[in-house]
């Protein structure tokens, strides 16, 4: 694809689950940010400040639209990416208004420790759940009464997802509870698993959807009613007296604000608006080349006696270690061809090494930006090494 001319030849980027790479577009948006525009948004009247505003805003209704949610019902704040996000909720929310905390087993650091800190400073016990192998959640196992969840939709390791995830967010609702979505792992490639579901809270990073390093919150405007607001700054008030202020979240109008303390990364929130823009005009054959790619490169992974997969079925992130073959190792001897791919256990150290008690892994995780011919490659390089 020309947008990521810039990889050079017999370079193969595997690491799209930590980050995606930039396509040309968005690359552009943030130079035009900063040699046409920049400026503070939210806070000047001169020209190159209104056109940030205008963009700014646009990013927020292109998020909603993504993600097909109502701006009358949901409101989209940015941040510094998906584990502050979620942090920042749970270090608000009012302890008296819950009774529990739950996340699950295949969770990313992400959940999994902030939830732990959310049990210890509020005293609420916490409990993890099981996750079948397809992705799902036995919610007749679970009492969801006035608790807080917080899982993922997408595993960060072998992409499974939660697959009911309408009938988990349904359950919990009914049950009184509220529930946070870690959608880190889905937005760039399976978005479409959140359409039609309306949790309280969703929490990504848009570095892994193709866009500039920054964190996104798109959280439901009750939610606000559940929250004490402790992390305060500039941007956030319309009026301050000497011991007292008044928040600008307090209307509709800014009431993204209320996650959005001091100068936020204007930039970066162009460039999203851009990625989101890009995604929305590729062909149908980009979509069918990440499809072609990923089974051939599963199907070549899963056809060595030698190589034991965490997935069991294909998808774009595919976790796995080689018998008698140290993963960090090999994840060296691959960079030396130009090959990069993540080693270890992907800040998923309690499902992987606890749970399952796996030796460290290698990750291959693909994006739109691969090319047929880097599947040719890895399966070359690994069958010599193999």
């Amino acid at each position: 694809m020309n947008d990521f001319d810039y990889l050079g030849e017999g370079e193969v980027y595997l690491d799209a689950a930590c980050q995606s790479l930039r396509p040309r577009p968005v690359i552009e948006a943030i130079n035009s940010y900063y040699t046409e525009h920049n400026s503070c948004g939210e806070r000047v009247k001169y020209k190159w400040g209104v056109e940030t505003d205008e963009k700014v805003e646009a990013t927020r209704e292109k998020v909603l639209k993504f993600l097909k949610l109502s701006g009358r019902k949901y409101t989209v704040s940015f941040t510094l990416n998906t584990t502050y996000g979620i942090n920042l909720i749970l270090s608000q929310l009012k302890a008296d208004c819950f009774k529990k905390v739950m996340t699950s087993e295949i969770e990313h650091n992400s959940p999994f420790l902030s939830t732990m800190a959310f049990s210890e400073r509020t005293g609420l016990p916490r409990e993890v759940m099981k996750r079948n192998e397809d992705g799902s959640i036995d919610v007749s196992a679970y009492d969801f009464a006035d608790a807080v969840v917080v899982i993922n939709c997408a595993s960060n390791f072998d992409g499974r997802k939660l697959v009911n995830i309408k009938e988990v967010v349904k359950a919990v609702h009914k049950a009184g509870g509220i529930i946070i979505i870690d959608a880190a792992q889905a937005m760039a490639h399976s978005s479409d698993i959140l359409h039609g579901v309306e949790p309280d809270a969703i929490c990504f990073s848009a570095h892994k959807l193709y866009a500039p390093s920054l964190g996104v919150i798109v959280w439901r405007d009750e939610l606000a009613t559940k929250m004490d607001v402790g992390f305060v700054g500039g941007g956030m008030v319309d009026d301050v007296k000497i011991d007292s202020y008044l928040l600008s979240a307090e209307g509709k109008e800014r009431r993204y604000t209320r996650f959005e303390s001091g100068l936020q990364a204007w930039g970066e929130i162009v460039g999203l608006g851009a990625a989101l823009d890009w995604l929305d005009k590729l062909p149908k054959s980009a979509w069918k080349n990440l499809e072609a790619n990923t089974k051939e490169l599963y199907e070549f992974l899963a056809g060595s006696n030698k190589v034991h997969l965490v997935n069991s079925k294909p998808n774009p992130t595919m976790s796995f270690y080689v018998e008698g073959l140290d993963s960090h190792l090999l994840g060296s001897a691959l960079s030396r061809e130009d090959i990069m791919a993540r080693t270890g256990y992907f800040c998923a150290h309690y499902y992987l090494d606890h749970v399952l008690h796996l030796p460290p892994l290698i990750r291959f995780s693909l994006g739109l930006h691969n090319r047929p011919e880097d599947i040719e490659k890895v399966k070359k390089v690994l069958a010599k090494i193999i």
